[in-house]
């Protein structure tokens, strides 16, 4: 061979090699699931809350959750079991990850911010596949959801007087920016497993950083807390900051999101008990860890 040649193969090689290593080293650090994809797409569906929205108290698994209350409306989560006509079993693998992950229904329309995409849109195509692996084993149920009953926030008390879908357009060009999880190089591989779960599935800003006056995540005030919760509770900050978690250890978090209970030995209620119940409590303790590592390590202005 050319002795130019055969340079510019060992370069290949090694960049070839490189390159390898380095996507290996990216999957890692946000890959900690079973290598069987119904596990693994159960787990997921933990972590992402799926049945904590999607199932309403004494109804049917995943067939459509209790209303969501709002400044803009009441909000029906959906059917999300494989059901055909009422939920979502005549979706297609790339229908579904861009439902997930763009907020785009499979007939083109733009989703309500109430549901989290804006968080989901972090999530890796594996995650999302297995999550549709263990959707589509579940039990079908023919069930519709009622329609949203939307309002306008300056006029609390009155229904919209039209449907305001087309409006998202708009909402999303000022507030939405499709995004993949790039683990940061810079952090350990746990403290970047702690940041997907935290940022994607987990979608914890959703409901602990406070929004603005058009319903977005005020992104500046991140997990400082919100005032107004699912329940219309006081949603707390988890910065470090003064009025946050800053006197916890990482043991301290890593146990809660085990059991639920807190540094003063009380136990958390309302969503966060299901949050923790059905979600971070079958996670395993080396994910607990890293979710704790992200979080204690969350910048405070």
């Amino acid at each position: 061979m050319h002795p130019v040649k055969a340079a510019l193969s060992v370069l290949v090689a090694i960049f070839a090699a490189g390159t390898g290593a380095l996507a290996q080293d990216t999957q890692d650090a946000v890959r900690e699931t079973p290598s069987d994809p119904l596990a693994a797409g159960r787990l997921v569906a933990a972590i992402g809350g799926c049945a904590n929205c999607h199932t309403a108290k004494e109804g049917a698994p995943l067939a459509g959750g209790d209303p969501i209350h709002s400044p803009f409306g009441t909000f029906y989560p959906p059917n999300i079991t494989p059901d055909p006509a009422t939920g979502i079993g005549g979706w297609s693998d790339e229908e579904f990850i861009t439902a997930m992950r763009e907020g785009i229904s499979p007939g083109g329309d733009p989703y309500y911010p109430a549901f989290p995409y804006t968080s989901y849109t972090h999530m890796n195509d594996e995650d999302l596949l297995e999550l549709k692996v263990w959707l589509d084993s579940v039990e079908p149920v023919e069930q519709a959801s009622p329609a949203h009953v939307l309002r306008m926030p300056v006029w609390p008390h009155l229904e919209a007087p039209f449907d305001v879908r087309f409006a998202l357009w708009g909402w999303r060009w000022l507030f939405f920016e499709p995004a993949r999880f790039e683990p940061d190089p810079a952090k350990s591989k746990e403290w970047n497993r702690g940041a997907y779960l935290v940022e994607g599935p987990g979608h914890c800003a959703q409901c602990h950083t406070p929004r603005n006056i058009f319903g977005a995540l005020d992104h500046d005030r991140a997990y400082s807390g919100s005032a107004t919760g699912p329940d219309g509770e006081k949603i707390p900050d988890i910065t470090q900051g003064p009025d946050g978690i800053g006197d916890w250890s990482q043991q301290d978090l890593t146990f809660f999101f085990k059991i639920g209970m807190m540094p003063d030995g009380d136990f958390v209620g309302s969503e966060m008990a299901k949050v923790v119940n059905e979600g971070t409590a079958k996670l395993s303790d080396a994910d607990r860890a890293a979710i704790a590592a992200y979080l204690m390590d969350l910048p405070v202005d």
